[in-house]
C-alpha cells in the first residue's frame, strides 16, 4: 500500500479511510470534510459551486433545487491540483447531488488524469449499504480484517439496541431532515428508527428524503419530533428548530405538548453514511427509550428545543 493515494469527494468516504487507519494514504478531500481532525490540513479539491454560509435554509433549497433543474454543477472540482496530487483510488458517490460532485462531473475530470486513478462509487440507501461500501473500501485498500472487525463491532451495537427496545411501544415520531421546507427522513433513517424502538410513517425506507407539507406533519401528530438538518451539528439544529415554532398549530402538536423536540448533530449521527451512523442509531434509542438505553456518547449529540 506504499504507493495508495486516496481522493475522497465525500466527508463519509474520509471517515471510513481515516477508520481503517489510511490518514496518511489520504492526498485530498472535499471542502466538507472536517472529520476526524486528521484530515484538517488536507488538500480541498472539491468546493462548492455557490456560497450556501449565508442563506436561509429556504434560500438554499431554492438554489439547489434551481441549480439541478437548470443542469449545472453543484460541487466545482480542482482538476488542476487532481493532476499534481496523482491519487490512485478515488472515492466518490453518486447518491445525492447536494453531498458530493456528481458521477458526470467526476467522469470528465477522469480523462484528463493520467495515469488514471481507480474509482469506488458509494451510494447507499441502508445501513446494510453503508457496511458493504466499507467492506468495498476495506478490500480495496487491502485492509479487509480491520472493516470486517469494524463491521462486526458495529452489528454487535445495533443487536444491543435492538434487544434493549424490544417488546417496548413504538413511539409515534417524526425524523425532519430539513426545516424550511419540511423533508421528511430517508434512506437509512427509517430502518434505523425502527431498530431503536420508534415509528415513522412518513419517513422513506431505501429512498430520497422528500418535500413533506406542514399539514401532513400536523395530521400524523407524531409524540416526538427529531430535528436534524442535514449539514449541522445539534447548536444549529437548535437555531433552525426555532422556525418551526412559527408555525400555525405548531403548540398544538403532541411532541410540543409532551416537550418531546429534540435538535440532534445530523453531521455526525444521521446525514453521512459512515459507521456513526451506529452512534446515531444508539441516539434514537435514548431519545425514544431513555429508561431503556442511556446515552453514553458525546454531550453534544443531541438537545431538547426549549418550547
Amino acid at each position: 500500500m506504499n504507493n495508495l493515494r486516496i481522493a475522497s469527494f465525500i466527508p463519509s468516504a474520509t471517515e471510513m479511510i481515516c477508520a481503517l487507519g489510511l490518514q496518511d494514504n489520504l492526498v485530498a478531500v472535499s471542502h466538507e470534510c472536517n472529520y476526524p481532525a486528521e484530515v484538517k490540513g488536507k488538500p480541498v479539491v472539491v468546493r462548492s459551486a455557490a456560497n450556501y454560509s449565508a442563506m436561509t435554509l429556504e434560500e438554499i433549497d431554492k438554489t439547489v433545487s434551481e441549480r439541478a433543474s437548470q443542469g449545472k454543477s453543484l460541487y466545482v472540482l480542482d482538476e488542476e491540483a487532481l493532476k499534481a496530487l496523482a491519487p490512485t483510488l478515488i472515492v466518490s458517490q453518486d447518491l445525492c447531488k447536494l453531498c458530493a460532485a456528481s458521477g458526470n462531473e467526476v467522469t470528465q475530470v477522469l480523462k484528463s488524469l493520467s495515469p488514471k486513478p481507480e474509482i469506488l462509487w458509494q451510494t447507499p440507501h441502508s445501513l446494510e449499504d453503508v457496511f458493504n461500501d466499507f467492506l468495498a473500501l476495506g478490500e480495496k485498500t487491502g485492509t479487509q480484517a480491520k472493516a470486517q472487525q469494524l463491521v462486526k463491532d458495529a452489528r454487535r451495537r445495533i443487536e444491543k439496541v435492538k434487544a434493549a427496545t424490544a417488546g417496548r411501544p413504538k413511539v409515534r415520531s417524526f425524523f425532519m431532515e430539513w426545516v424550511d421546507p419540511i423533508y421528511c427522513g430517508g434512506h437509512w433513517i427509517p430502518e434505523m428508527t425502527e431498530w431503536a424502538g420508534g415509528k415513522d410513517s412518513i419517513a422513506r425506507p431505501g429512498e430520497d428524503s422528500v418535500r413533506t407539507s406542514w399539514e401532513d406533519v400536523l395530521t400524523y401528530n407524531p409524540d416526538l419530533i427529531v430535528v436534524a438538518p442535514c449539514g449541522y451539528d445539534t447548536k444549529e439544529s437548535l437555531k433552525q428548530a426555532e422556525f418551526l415554532k412559527t408555525r400555525p398549530g405548531w403548540k398544538d402538536l403532541a411532541a410540543v405538548r409532551n416537550n418531546q423536540v429534540w435538535a440532534a448533530a445530523a453531521n455526525s449521527y444521521f446525514a453521512r453514511p459512515g459507521m456513526r451512523l451506529v452512534g446515531g442509531l444508539e441516539v434514537l434509542a435514548h431519545l425514544f427509550h431513555p429508561e431503556a438505553f442511556p446515552w453514553k456518547g458525546p454531550a453534544d449529540a443531541f438537545a431538547k428545543v426549549q418550547l
